[in-house]
């Protein structure tokens, strides 16, 4: 089997490249301008991080902090590893984060590697930009919560009020979180995390109920999924059938079917 590698500039806010590899590769010493978010599919890799030894395997998530030297080569020489990385800039994170980051740069818990892979997963499919980027504010929360950042909520029920508001007159639209949080004047984090306090139900996963239900409705008086699809906010026809599937456990063109 040939090294094979793929890179790409996906439209996530603060998200700059996805980089998946798999090959024998020893890196040299080198630095990046912006967070490096490992996974390691198969094999292992051994990395030196400002000047202390480390490993990286499958059941870890690795955070190499912009500007701080690290190399990288395969735990058993000569052993191919299957890596995927997200690169993140530098304020995704606040300052400080880094320091502490690179002497404990290793994240394990379940929490953590799901939303890193459910990241690489949605980025198979276009039209969840929305979705990668709540995933990767997710790793944040992580990311702080192991540096000791983390701090309790207030309750903000008028800030969650309004997203609800701008998510029920936009849902048809393309925006990101990032863009609402400016529009509303919040951090995307403590947005997401307001509104997820408030209505049990995180951001993301509001819009795409919201667009769901609309699409239901025009099914029922006759449209074409792929009309509807495109009425509705979804990318294309595939893209309203994944997440209408999975709402309502049928495919649009099924439940037009069904109705009339």
């Amino acid at each position: 089997m040939g090294d094979r590698v793929r890179a790409w500039h996906p439209d996530v806010p603060l998200l700059r490249e996805v980089y998946h590899a798999s090959f024998d590769h020893a890196y040299p010493l080198h630095a990046h301008d912006d967070w490096a978010v490992m996974l390691v599919d198969s094999g292992a890799v051994t990395y030196s991080l400002d000047g202390s030894a480390h490993h990286a395997a499958p059941s870890a998530l690795t955070l190499l902090p912009p500007g701080i030297p690290h190399d990288g080569r395969s735990a058993v020489r000569g052993e191919r590893y299957r890596k995927r990385v997200l690169y993140v800039r530098p304020d995704w994170l606040p300052g400080g984060v880094a320091e502490f980051v690179a002497r404990r740069p290793t994240l394990t818990d379940a929490f953590s590697l799901a939303a890193a892979r459910r990241i690489h997963s949605v980025l198979r499919h276009p039209g969840e930009a929305m979705a990668a980027e709540h995933a990767l504010l997710a790793v944040r929360e992580s990311v702080l919560a192991h540096v000791g950042r983390s701090a309790a909520t207030p309750r903000d029920a008028p800030l969650a009020r309004r997203l609800r508001r701008l998510l029920d007159d936009r849902f048809a639209e393309s925006f990101t979180i990032a863009s609402a949080a400016r529009d509303l004047g919040a951090h995307p984090s403590h947005l997401v995390r307001v509104f997820s306090q408030t209505y049990g139900i995180a951001p993301y996963r509001y819009l795409v109920t919201r667009r769901v239900g609309a699409a239901r409705r025009l099914l029922l008086e006759g449209g074409r999924p792929a009309d509807v699809a495109a009425r509705t906010g979804f990318h294309d026809q595939a893209h309203l059938t994944r997440h209408f599937r999975r709402v309502l456990g049928v495919t649009p063109a099924l439940f037009a079917a069904a109705s009339r």
